[in-house]
């Protein structure tokens, strides 16, 4: 059963995490909760935890945590309950697994005092069932290891097994995909028992390493939204301070694509300092947080949470994250998270109305790609290409590269693509450097080109199977599609230039020679076939079997990606109703739509102002700037934005 049709209507909804402690008074709590209502904002989310309610005599007492509920109450303030079985006081993220029969059953306890006694205020809103699922390795406690050993005896034999070569199973990872899932919906039931219907929200986290544990396709069946934890600090080790706005967009458009057709709502976004925590420390400016605001709303978010409002006193955070200073005033950061709320009320019905405008190109990634360049790791010299990473990485640079041509793209895993149409005229994938295109997509790709689509792979895309045995001898099963074979792979030291209808792409780390079937030569150099092109029913594929898309993002300029590109996908084919004339480095635009009227929000994270112009598919709109944080100005369609500058347009 779905319970979506609960938040179906629900407004948007922008707050701050409370954090609640021991050593607080009453009093305190009620300014907190008298801070959100003054900044504006609707929703909160607080850690239950049991170690702070259940007593060494085995009694509950609920008082701290009643009056978080009470001021909620008297100030209008929405609360997702985040579940927080004990654990110790070190540990920062709470619970991912149950330990042991005992163990479960005791979570089960927990679930029913906490459930039965805060569904009675007004404020309760829905539960967190888990903080951050998601732990990067194979669970180690002996719960899992027991299960782990009677899923593996109900598993049926696989019809796929890679033409009878021995292979690895990768049994521990896809274990650890049903596992979470498991849980997840374990917990989501034991809610239910004593809250029938409510509603249900989990924030995964870390998403560009642990996206791989994630079966999102599944958990939309008992989830009544998803989220995610963005955090600078700690989940953006792929990208530099000033990409922050990118990893948070692209952040947004995999939790946006997993949530599908149920909603999905930013759980956590960075508030403030961080001091001891963190993996690189940093304060995010008023500007960073107008920026990643708009970005999760401008991609279909029903809302935000920062973490957190109020700095906690105690533990490996003391002190730290919070919008409040120590004073209980407002910082700057939630002063400019009241200003997008403002401009936000003043047009809600059409921010709880629109969507993001797609534009029918699809960076796809794949779990089995994932998992097999972690378990091939071997150590020794690092490069780029091929240390873990590597795929993740390469699929953020075409991410990247559309971003700063004004082209919002979907960030799918393979299995959240629809491959049931009829025709995909105007839609196009890309596969950037996705070594494993597990074999029943095989077909599946075939006849998304045969009915119109366009494909682009580059680098080792297809190089194995989904159980890492090499697809590339003689019998390579996506000969037809990609209309060649390979010759070989050569690793090389130095980039290499790939030259295609005049324009210099980067070959990096392995260079691919092709054997043309019937596709037809992009680039030939030295006697050698570097890339080809191939048509197939009424689709294209571009093949590079190099790691272009890496090599773009290392030398910091997509300019030469973006040319080809725009060849290759031909975007006056797509649906673009606003697109940048030229691409703007270190800009990028979302788009909203809903039947009436659009909305473009353009953020500069280049380090001077950015003057340029759109082009509109209909030339007749004009723009009206609804929110601009340092004098942004737009004029017909010229476009003049300041660095680091979060720039709103309604276009009527």
């Amino acid at each position: 059963m779905s319970y979506s049709s609960k938040q179906q209507a629900t407004p948007i909804m922008i707050g701050a995490e409370v954090f609640i402690e021991p050593g607080q008074t009453p009093e305190e709590i009620d300014l907190w909760f008298r801070r959100l209502q003054e900044a504006g904002m609707t929703v909160t989310r607080i850690r239950l935890f049991e170690t702070y309610m259940h007593r060494p005599d085995g009694k509950w007492d609920y008082t701290l945590f009643d009056e978080a509920y009470k001021a909620a109450d008297k100030y209008d303030i929405k609360i997702y309950g985040n579940l927080f079985p004990a654990t110790a006081f070190t540990d920062l993220g709470g619970l991912k697994f149950p330990k042991d029969e005992d163990h479960l059953g005791a979570i089960a306890r927990y679930i029913e005092n906490v459930v039965t006694h805060f569904k009675q205020f007004n404020s309760c809103y829905g539960w967190v069932p888990v903080n951050e699922p998601g732990v990067g390795h194979f669970p180690q406690e002996q719960f899992a290891t027991d299960k782990y050993q009677a899923w593996k005896k109900e598993q049926a034999n696989p019809e796929y097994t890679s033409g009878g070569y021995d292979h690895f199973d990768f049994a521990d990872e896809r274990f650890h995909l049903y596992y979470n899932t498991w849980f997840l919906k374990w917990l989501t039931d034991e809610i239910h028992k004593h809250d029938a219907g409510s509603i249900i929200h989990v924030n995964n986290h870390a998403i560009f390493k642990n996206v791989a544990e994630y079966d999102f396709t599944n958990w939309r069946d008992f989830l009544t939204s998803l989220g995610g934890s963005a955090h600078a600090s700690w989940h953006f080790g792929y990208f530099n301070r000033g990409q922050s706005a990118l990893a948070v967009a692209a952040n947004c458009e995999i939790i946006r694509s997993g949530a599908g057709e149920i909603p999905w709502f930013m759980t956590e976004l960075q508030g403030g300092n961080n001091t001891y925590s963190g993996f690189l420390a940093l304060c995010p400016t008023k500007e960073e947080i107008s920026q990643w605001l708009w970005i999760a709303i401008g991609s279909e978010s029903k809302g935000a949470i920062f973490w957190c409002l109020n700095p906690r006193s105690s533990g490996i955070e003391a002190g730290e994250w919070a919008m409040l200073n120590y004073h209980n005033e407002p910082s700057d950061r939630l002063q400019a998270t009241a200003d997008v709320i403002e401009i936000v009320n003043e047009h809600i019905g059409f921010f709880e109305d629109a969507k993001e405008v797609p534009s029918g190109i699809n960076i796809l990634y794949t779990r089995e790609s994932l998992w097999i360049e972690k378990k091939l790791q071997m150590g020794g010299k690092s490069y780029e290409g091929r240390d873990e990473g590597g795929v993740m990485k390469s699929a953020i640079a075409y991410f990247e590269a559309l971003s700063e041509a004004g082209v919002q793209a979907n960030f799918k895993e393979i299995s959240e693509f629809d491959f049931t149409h009829g025709d995909y005229n105007g839609v196009a994938i890309i596969l950037p450097h996705q070594i494993s295109i597990p074999s029943k997509y095989w077909p599946l790709l075939e006849d998304f080109v045969q009915k119109g689509g366009k494909l682009i792979a580059d680098g080792l895309t297809g190089y194995y199977d989904e159980n890492a045995v090499a697809t590339m001898r003689l019998g390579f099963p996506l000969r037809n599609l990609f209309g060649a074979d390979v010759l070989e792979y050569k690793a090389i030291d130095d980039m290499e230039e790939l030259v295609i209808d005049g324009v210099v792409l980067p070959a990096y780390q392995w260079r691919g020679t092709l054997k043309p079937y019937k596709a037809t030569y992009l680039s030939y150099k030295a006697g050698e076939l570097w890339a080809t092109q191939n048509t197939l029913g009424k689709g294209t594929v571009y093949w590079l079997p190099s790691l272009i898309g890496l090599g773009i993002r290392i030398l910091g300029d997509y300019g030469h990606l973006n040319m080809f590109l725009a060849k290759s996908l031909d975007y006056t084919s797509l649906n673009l109703p606003f697109i940048f004339e030229e691409p703007q480095k270190g800009v990028l635009m979302k788009v909203m739509g809903n039947d009436k009227e659009w909305v473009t929000i353009i953020i500069n994270k280049s380090e001077v102002r950015r003057e340029f112009k759109l082009i509109l598919k209909n030339p007749s709109l004009q723009p009206i700037v609804i929110f601009a944080n340092n004098g942004g100005k737009a004029g017909g369609t010229h476009i003049s934005i300041e660095a680091e500058e979060t720039l709103v347009i309604k276009w009527v």
